[in-house]
C-alpha cells in the first residue's frame, strides 16, 4: 500500500532545472502565438500610449495659469535685472494629485497584456483531455487582474510611504535647537534614519511573494483568492527561489530597456521644446514637456518589449507551480469555477 501511495503523487511538470522548463515553456508559448500577442501588443500600447498623451495635454492645460504666472515672474526679474529661480512646488503638487491617473492607465495596460499573455500560456501548455475539460478555470476579462494590481499596491506600498514620512518628519530638516525631537549622532535617531529602508525591503519581500497574483487571477481566480494563491506558492522554499529566480533577471532587464530607450530619445527633448516654446510663447511648459517626452517614449518602449515577456514569464511560473497540486483539489477547483 506504501508503495503504491507513493507512485500515485503527481509529480512537477518540469525536469531537474526547474528555471529552464519555464523559459523553455515561455519562449515556446511567444514562438507558437507570435502573431496574435505581438497584435495585441502593439494595440495595448498604442491605445496607452494615446491616452497617456490626452491625459498629458488636459493636465497641462489645467496647470497653464502655473506655467503663465511663471513666465510672467520671469519677465519682471529680467526686468529688473534679477536672477529668477522659478518655485516648481505648485508642479510637483499638481503631478502627485494626477498620478493616480497614470497609475491606472499604465495598470489598465499592463492587466490587458497579462489577460492575453496567460491565455496564451494556457492555450500552449495544456494538452486537451477529459480530466482537461474538468478543470479548465474559467477565463474571466480585464477587471479581475485590474483589481488584483490595485489591491497589491494598497498591500505593498503604504507601509514605507508611511514609515518614510514619519522618518522624514523626526530626522527630516530639523535645526539643531533645544525641541529637536532626536539629536543628531544618537542611536535614536540612526534607527528612525534608517527605518525607511528597512520598510523598502520588506515591501520588496512581500510584492516578490503577491507577483503570481496576476496571472492567478487571470486563470479565473477573484482578487483576494489570487492573492492568497500566490502567496501559498511563493511562500515555500522551491517556489521563492524561482521567483526570485525569474524577478531578478527581469527587473534588470526592464531597467536596462527602460535607461537605453530613453537615452536614445533624449533628441526629442530640445525638439519638443522648440516646436511647443515656439507655438505657445511660453517657455516653462515647453520646458517640461521636453523633459517628458522622452521619458513617455521609454515608457512605452519598454512595454511593448519587457513586458510580455514578463507577463509570459509568471503565467508560466504560475502554471508549472501550480500543476503540482492540481490533481488534489480538483473537486475544489470545479466546484469554485
Amino acid at each position: 500500500m506504501t508503495p503504491t501511495a507513493q507512485y500515485d503523487r503527481p509529480t512537477p511538470p518540469t525536469s531537474g532545472n526547474p528555471q529552464r522548463g519555464v523559459t523553455a515553456t515561455g519562449f515556446a508559448v511567444l514562438r507558437r502565438h507570435r502573431r496574435s500577442l505581438a497584435a495585441a501588443t502593439v494595440r495595448v500600447v498604442g491605445l496607452s500610449g494615446l491616452a497617456g498623451l490626452l491625459t498629458t495635454v488636459a493636465i497641462f492645460a489645467l496647470a497653464w495659469p502655473l506655467f503663465t504666472r511663471m513666465r510672467n515672474q520671469r519677465i519682471w526679474y529680467h526686468h529688473v535685472e534679477d536672477p529668477y529661480l522659478h518655485d516648481h512646488t505648485d508642479l510637483v503638487l499638481v503631478a502627485l494629485c494626477t498620478l493616480p491617473l497614470f497609475l491606472l492607465l499604465l495598470g489598465a495596460g499592463t492587466a490587458a497584456l497579462q489577460s492575453a499573455y496567460s491565455r496564451a500560456v494556457a492555450a500552449g501548455t495544456r494538452a486537451p483531455s477529459v480530466a482537461e475539460g474538468l478543470r479548465a478555470p474559467v477565463r474571466t476579462g480585464l477587471r479581475p487582474v485590474l483589481a488584483v494590481y490595485a489591491l497589491r499596491g494598497l498591500v505593498v506600498w503604504p507601509l514605507p510611504l508611511l514609515v518614510s514620512a514619519v522618518a522624514n518628519s523626526l530626522t527630516g530638516l530639523h535645526l539643531d535647537t533645544e525641541e529637536q525631537i532626536l539629536e543628531r549622532g544618537s542611536w535614536p535617531h540612526t534607527l528612525v534614519a534608517a527605518s525607511p529602508a528597512v520598510a523598502v525591503f520588506a515591501a520588496v519581500l512581500l510584492r516578490l511573494s503577491l507577483a503570481l497574483a496576476p496571472a492567478a487571477a487571470a486563470d479565473g481566480l477573484g482578487p483576494r483568492a489570487a492573492l492568497r494563491r500566490s502567496w501559498s506558492l511563493t511562500c515555500t522554499r522551491a517556489g521563492g527561489v524561482r521567483v526570485l529566480a525569474l524577478a531578478l533577471p527581469l527587473a534588470a532587464l526592464t531597467a536596462g530597456v527602460l535607461r537605453l530607450a530613453v537615452q536614445l530619445a533624449l533628441p526629442l527633448r530640445p525638439l519638443v521644446r522648440a516646436l511647443l516654446e515656439q507655438a505657445t510663447g511660453n517657455f516653462f511648459a515647453a520646458y517640461y514637456a521636453g523633459i517628458l517626452a522622452p521619458v513617455a517614449v521609454g515608457i512605452l518602449v519598454t512595454a511593448a518589449l519587457a513586458l510580455p515577456l514578463t507577463c509570459t514569464a509568471f503565467a508560466v511560473l504560475h502554471d508549472h507551480l501550480r500543476s503540482p497540486r492540481t490533481p488534489s483539489v480538483q473537486p475544489l477547483r470545479a466546484a469554485d469555477a
